[in-house]
């Protein structure tokens, strides 16, 4: 993990103050940008987006799919995490959370829509930090592998009816035009992109050249990071200001969703018998989201002065230091973990074979 993601909360921090600050004393630049768009796309945030995505696409080898087998139980538990639980579990945490109890304290006309950013944040899985996270568990690197790919591969087809299906339980306008756009321009083209290069990049100079690609564009998919929240903090500045507690309340049913998950994940696996290498990452993959997509997708959908854009920018100044926590609490559990019955059964039998 590099010194620039492992402080990617304070990169944030100090985006939030030089965004509030800029959007003050430029305001003028800043609704130049926010109007430069083609068919609801906003230009300047789809160049940041890609530059985001594609980096950590690059890593997706979609040949791991055949090694979805060899960890089922891993697999089965992630999946119905990622795709059964979280999105729904996000959307109860947010009409509890922010339509219900913390109502008085935000603004009435962003509560719809920072419901529906959450809901945003939670409905794509992580691609690309849950390397780094199954890492430092000592994570098994081709379940990690393959489970990321299969995810991709389902988040093509399943993010946008997902969360037009939330959304519409939400009582919120699905504007499907743009949310189908989003999905196009946001999963499905960078994908492509990706997997060209990445195929091209390794019949020609072999893993070594993919890697040094890697290296040259991860500190730009970062920097794409944070010059777009930049600007998602210089149209939020004043809504910031009025309301300082914005940020606390929405991180509150971001962090129950981040434990809940994980933890859930992590008890499912044992229970299955699932191998620790497996479990750790099952649980860091079950609870950490796609944000870069969720920024992009909020942003397309409700636009920079958005709750749901600001919402999804919450998920990602507490993403390190909360999946950090969840790294910890795995690698301490260890010795518990393979006490469990169904391990310690499966490892007997796997011993007698």
């Amino acid at each position: 993990m590099s010194v620039f993601e492992r402080y990617l909360t304070l990169w944030v921090a100090l985006c939030i103050v030089v965004g509030i600050a800029l959007g003050h004393v430029i305001p003028g630049v800043f609704q130049a940008i926010g109007s430069a768009e083609v068919a609801k796309v906003n230009i300047p945030v789809a160049v940041l987006i890609w530059l985001m995505i594609i980096p950590m696409l690059l890593r997706i080898d979609f040949a791991a799919l055949k090694e979805v087998g060899s960890f089922w139980r891993g697999i089965g538990v992630t999946l119905f995490i990622n795709w059964a639980v979280k999105p729904f579990s996000m959307a109860l945490l947010g009409w509890l959370f922010i339509g219900w109890l913390f109502r008085p304290y935000l603004p009435e006309t962003q509560i719809d829509s920072y419901i529906a950013g959450l809901i945003i944040l939670a409905a794509a899985p992580c691609t690309a930090m849950v390397f780094v996270w199954s890492n430092l568990t000592k994570g098994e690197p081709h379940f990690t592998l393959s489970q990321v790919a299969l995810n991709d591969a389902i988040m093509v087809v399943a993010f946008a009816p997902i969360v037009g299906l939330l959304l519409g339980l939400s009582a919120i306008t699905v504007p499907w035009d743009t949310l189908v756009l989003s999905v196009v321009l946001y999963i499905v083209i960078p994908v492509i992109i990706a997997q060209v290069i990445r195929r091209q990049l390794l019949a020609s100079a072999g893993k070594a050249g993919l890697e040094r690609l890697l290296h040259i564009l991860q500190p730009l998919s970062l920097v794409a990071l944070l010059a777009t929240l930049v600007m998602l903090f210089g149209f939020q500045g004043e809504q910031i200001i009025a309301q300082p507690l914005v940020i606390a309340l929405l991180a509150v049913p971001i962090l129950i969703q981040v434990y809940f998950n994980s933890g859930l994940a992590y008890m499912l696996n044992r229970i299955s018998g699932e191998q620790h290498c497996v479990a750790g990452p099952s649980a860091l993959i079950g609870a950490s989201n796609f944000f870069e997509l969720a920024v992009a997708a909020a942003i397309s959908l409700f636009g920079f002065n958005s709750g749901a854009a600001l919402a999804t920018v919450v998920g990602v100044l507490i993403e390190v230091p909360v999946m950090l926590s969840v790294v910890w609490i795995v690698n301490r559990s260890k010795n518990w973990y393979e006490r469990g019955a169904a391990v310690q059964n499966l490892q007997k039998a796997e011993r007698t074979v």
